[in-house]
Formats: C-alpha cells, sequence, structure tokens
C-alpha cells in the first residue's frame, strides 16, 4: 500500500469509518470500526483512532481530519458551533491536544429556533464541492432529519428532524411493536400514509394509533404495519419541512433505502429530488477542509 498523505475520519456515536487518502482526494484504503463515540471516554480516542490507523502512521505523523461525534461536548475535544449563516466549513478547524495531528470540523448551530448539527455540515460542503455553484435546500435523513437551506455556498438556516429516532422508539419500545415488524415493505401503504400526514399533519398521534388497531381488528399485514409507521412520519416531517423544499432544488443525502423514500415521497408531491451518495459527499467535504487547512 503507498503511504497516504492523510487520513479521513467520520467519527460518530455508534461507528467509525476512516479512509488512508492521496493528495488529490482519492482513496487508498477505507477501514470501519465500531468504535463510535458512544462507547469511549476521553482517554481512550486516541488508542481508538490508533487501532484503525494501524499502519498508516508507520511512516510518521501525517494530517488528520475527522467529523462528526468526535467533536462533540462528549466527544475526544469539543469542536465550538458555527452559527449560521456561514459557509458550511468553518474557516478554523479544532486541534486535538497530542502527539497525533488530528483537526475536527466544528458543528454549525442556528440561535433562533434553536438547532444544532454536527456530520452533516461535512455532507453539505462536499456536496457543493461536487455540485459548485449548486443552490437550493439540502435533505439529509437519518435519525435525525435534516433540511439545510444553501445559497452562494453558504448554510442560509436549517432544521431538524427526529424522525429516525422516533420511528426506532415507537417500533421497539412502545404499544406497536407487537404489530411493526422488522422486516417487510409494501408501497402502496407507504405512499397512503405519506399523503395522509403531509395534508394533515395534526392527525399523526391518532394516526400512529390505527396501526395497532388494524392488527388488532382486521390481521394487518407486517410489511404493511412497518410501511405505514415509515409513511405517516415521513410525510409529517415533510409537512412541516414543506416552506424548506416546495419550488426549491432538492438534494437528497443517503445510500439506499431510507434516502430514497424521501426521493420517493418529494416526487409524489411534484418535488423531483437529486440524490446524492453519503459516502462520497461525506469524503468531499473533508477533502474540502483537508485543501483548506493546507493552504491556510
Amino acid at each position: 500500500m503507498s503511504r497516504p498523505e492523510w487520513i479521513a475520519l467520520d467519527w460518530g456515536t455508534t461507528n467509525l469509518r476512516g479512509w488512508a487518502m492521496r493528495r488529490d482526494g482519492s482513496v487508498i484504503e477505507a477501514r470501519t470500526s465500531d468504535r463510535g463515540m458512544g462507547s469511549l471516554g476521553p482517554e481512550t480516542f486516541e488508542a481508538a483512532l490508533r487501532e484503525i490507523c494501524a499502519g498508516w502512521l508507520d511512516d510518521g505523523n501525517i494530517p488528520i481530519i475527522a467529523c462528526g461525534m468526535v467533536g462533540a461536548r462528549q466527544g475526544w475535544v469539543e469542536a465550538a458551533y458555527t452559527r449560521v449563516p456561514c459557509p458550511p466549513l468553518s474557516p478554523s478547524l479544532t486541534r486535538v491536544p497530542g502527539a497525533l495531528d488530528v483537526s475536527i470540523i466544528p458543528g454549525l448551530s442556528q440561535a433562533d429556533p434553536a438547532d444544532v448539527m454536527r456530520g452533516e455540515e461535512t455532507q453539505a460542503a462536499g456536496f457543493l464541492a461536487l455540485n459548485p455553484g449548486w443552490d437550493g435546500v439540502l435533505c439529509m435523513p437519518g435519525s435525525h432529519s435534516k433540511w439545510a437551506h444553501l445559497s452562494a455556498g453558504e448554510v442560509v438556516s436549517f432544521r431538524s428532524f427526529m424522525t429516525g429516532e422516533l420511528f426506532a422508539a415507537l417500533a421497539t419500545r412502545t404499544v406497536l411493536r407487537h404489530s411493526v415488524p422488522a422486516e417487510g415493505w409494501d408501497e402502496d401503504a407507504f405512499d397512503a400514509a405519506v399523503a395522509e400526514t403531509l395534508s394533515r399533519p395534526e392527525r399523526l398521534a391518532s394516526a400512529l394509533f390505527t396501526i395497532r388497531a388494524e392488527d388488532i381488528l382486521h390481521g394487518q399485514d407486517g410489511a404493511r404495519a412497518r410501511s405505514r409507521l415509515s409513511g405517516l412520519l415521513i410525510g409529517a416531517e415533510l409537512a412541516a419541512a414543506k416552506p424548506y423544499w416546495l419550488g426549491q432544488q432538492i438534494g437528497v443525502i443517503g445510500a439506499g433505502g431510507l434516502a430514497s423514500l424521501y426521493v420517493r415521497a418529494l416526487a409524489a408531491q411534484g418535488a423531483p429530488a437529486t440524490q446524492a451518495n453519503a459516502t462520497a459527499t461525506t469524503l468531499a467535504g473533508l477533502t474540502a477542509a483537508w485543501k483548506q487547512r493546507t493552504s491556510s
């Protein structure tokens, strides 16, 4: 393996992803680890980093650029938020004290309504790097979905929605756990549920209980129940985020199932969205941060 010029890290709450990188932003080698921020204490971050970077640091200390929850208050070193409106990448990265040359990309904050993001700012920067001059709205689905308005190279404002976390909690921690299986899908049920709460979001709490009632009274198919739960929650999110996406150019960042559900739901509203690969945008954002650091 050729010697990396620098190392890119996407360090989330649950997982850690690392890439040995060339100067031009191409990947030499990629690795993953389950040593996310949530399982580490302040004294164990360096050991986790050295573990995933085994062999990459043998020829000396090289720059490491990290994004994600590693910079949270509970992380390795807190990378203070940059307040919007601002470019997605802060002009100054947060350096981690110690022998290794580690810099963390700060997250973004919004004063009113209060909101924060960590990691998604790097995806936004990567999306702009891959699509120069793009203006519009980015949707970044996940446990806490983000909708960000981008204009003239800046994040103007953003909103977060706990849709993914709500789905997991409702499906496994409430009465709906008896009706919603871990797998299975029904596209028609999803589409109908999205339309239901997008048009009448105030009925969400009542609509959710019908999932259990339909199962008790009519033996509702599990795949239909799971799809309906997802559709009701995403429909309510789209209703609340409508001021962001209506009439805008839309990008959805994410690979596979979840992002494609948002693209499908938006298309049904006459709002076509471009889907971008999450790993590609994250790497492009980390690369932009590395180039920014080396040029400063």
